[in-house]
């Protein structure tokens, strides 16, 4: 009888990659230049937009890879759907370096905006999916809390649903209110999360 490969050499797979990827947005970065301590601080605010990308992307590929640990803390074995799912999702994470500087490149706003939030709708989708495989296959250890792939479930639906709305933002207003969007993540996630508490509590 074959044996299902051990979750951990997965999970190590994924550190490695999220540390290139990360490594990735930070080699991309523009070296500030000038003669002169103004000249040097005139060329940062040239490139501000690319550090805030940065920034931005860190957070993003972070937040993704804190909520893939706590998950796959509780896995306990892995099925052939979930391993592809995990690489779809790796897949999207490997993609947002590229997408950074996409966002941040010249041309027109809407398309180098969209490929950026598409990246981040497919990858916050296939985390819920990811979700899903190791509910119902049943591939989480007993002593596993509901409520982490619950409140993991619901938070990828959302930020799925706040990046997918931006797209057409970016296409029927200006650059500013599809950022707004994004800025609005945190607020759909608390709304979210007092909802999911009064309905444990029943409230």
């Amino acid at each position: 009888m074959a044996t299902r490969p051990a979750p951990e050499r997965l999970t190590m797979f994924i550190d490695a990659v999220i540390a290139i990827a990360l490594t990735l947005l930070a080699l991309e970065l523009p070296v500030p230049a000038g003669d002169t301590t103004d000249a040097m601080l005139h060329s940062v605010a040239d490139h501000s937009k690319e550090y805030l990308a940065f920034g931005v992307s860190f957070v993003v590929i972070a937040a993704h890879w804190r909520a893939h640990h706590e998950i796959f803390g509780y896995v306990r074995s892995l099925s052939s759907r979930l391993i592809s799912l995990t690489l779809a999702w790796l897949f999207m994470q490997v993609l947002t370096p590229f997408a950074t500087r996409v966002i941040t490149a010249d041309g027109a706003f809407p398309p180098r905006f969209s490929l950026y939030a598409i990246v981040q709708v497919l990858a916050s989708a296939s985390f819920a999916l990811i979700i899903r495989e190791i509910r119902r296959e049943h591939l989480y250890r007993t002593d596993a809390p509901p409520r982490v792939f619950t409140q993991n479930l619901v938070r990828s639906v959302c930020l799925a649903a706040v990046f997918g709305v931006s797209v057409p933002v970016s296409f029927l207003t200006t650059g500013t209110w599809a950022y707004l969007c994004w800025l609005a993540a945190p607020l759909v996630l608390a709304v979210a999360g007092r909802v999911q508490g009064r309905a444990r509590s029943g409230v």
